[in-house]
């Protein structure tokens, strides 16, 4: 594929697609015509269920869907797996970023290397990928990024989630500062901004726990109940028809869309929590700092609303 060529049938790498978005997002792209490949780790032996489930789903809906090995915390994984996709399809033009892990507790009670730990997987894992993925976009002279970020970055972010917001703010920061430095080589940025969903996805069932459980504790005994309620206080700002499954939609639609028209941010967020408004203020003002020291030429039209 060529900036202004047919934007249908893209080769397409999604990461951390064992389950949840990324899982939602590889079938959404395999329906609307994609060669789709899901990241996942261990996909012989741990992953080995979500592994069949994907290959039964590609020969029920007869779609273009494969599994990839990709652990996000190696680069050797991580270059292994775009080269089996471009010897497999001479091509890859989509890449996105949706490898994740969450955390809940107090900040104070997760060990620092935790914190790396979380930070490995959410802020360099995209950047293992994107080294492996870039020397194809720039040769090809096009590309996109999809980045799946969350809308705590700017929106009324609860406490107790400290090490999974910071990693989350990070990794914004790094699609913010990318999308100015690959726009030169054709290569569109898009970063899709899910606000809290309590069901649909393993996030909050498979949430990481404090290391130091005696500081754990002390903070448990100082706020409960809130402490245990979280999830129910976030659960009654979702409406009950609120649905996973927007967040693949608009990974979807965000791909079918032309080169230079995509919006920087995507946001789906049903509970409300106004991250929206923030992003539109920082974007805009990002965008009116770049022409005033004339970097007019790195914003797309979708850089600010």
């Amino acid at each position: 594929m060529r900036n202004g060529e047919d934007e249908t049938g893209k080769v397409i790498l999604v990461t951390g697609a064992s389950s949840g978005i990324g899982a939602l997002s590889v079938r959404a792209l395999a329906l609307a015509g994609h060669t789709v490949y899901a990241g996942i780790r261990q996909i012989a032996t741990r992953n080995a269920t979500a592994v069949a489930d994907l290959t039964r789903y590609g020969t029920d809906h007869r779609v273009d869907v494969h599994a990839v090995e990709l652990d996000v915390t190696s680069q050797d994984s991580a270059d292994a797996a775009v080269d089996r996709i471009l010897a497999e399809r001479g091509r890859l033009d989509v890449v996105v970023h949706n490898a994740g892990h969450m955390v809940l507790g107090a900040a104070e009670a997760f060990t620092t290397e935790q914190f790396a730990d979380l930070y490995d997987v959410n802020v360099l894992g995209t950047q293992r990928v994107n080294r492996a993925a870039l020397p194809t976009f720039r040769e090809q002279g096009s590309g996109l990024l999809v980045w799946i970020g969350s809308s705590s970055t700017r929106g009324g972010c609860p406490p107790f989630l400290a090490p999974y917001f910071a990693a989350k703010a990070a990794m914004d920061a790094l699609a913010v500062s990318y999308a100015a430095e690959v726009l030169p080589f054709g290569i569109d940025t898009a970063i899709v901004v899910p606000g809290a969903f309590t069901s649909g996805t393993n996030h909050f069932a498979h949430a990481g726990a404090p290391a130091d459980a005696d500081r754990a504790e002390a903070y448990v005994q100082r706020h409960q109940p809130l402490m245990s309620d979280l999830g129910k206080r976030l659960a009654a700002l979702i409406p009950s028809d609120a649905d996973v499954t927007e967040v693949a939609e608009a990974v979807a639609r965000l791909v079918a869309m032309k080169h230079g028209t995509r919006p920087l941010r995507t946001h789906i967020d049903p509970s409300r929590d106004g991250s929206e408004v923030v992003s539109a203020v920082a974007d805009r003002i990002r965008a009116d700092f770049f022409r005033r020291i004339g970097l007019d030429s790195l914003l797309t039209a979708g850089s600010s609303l």
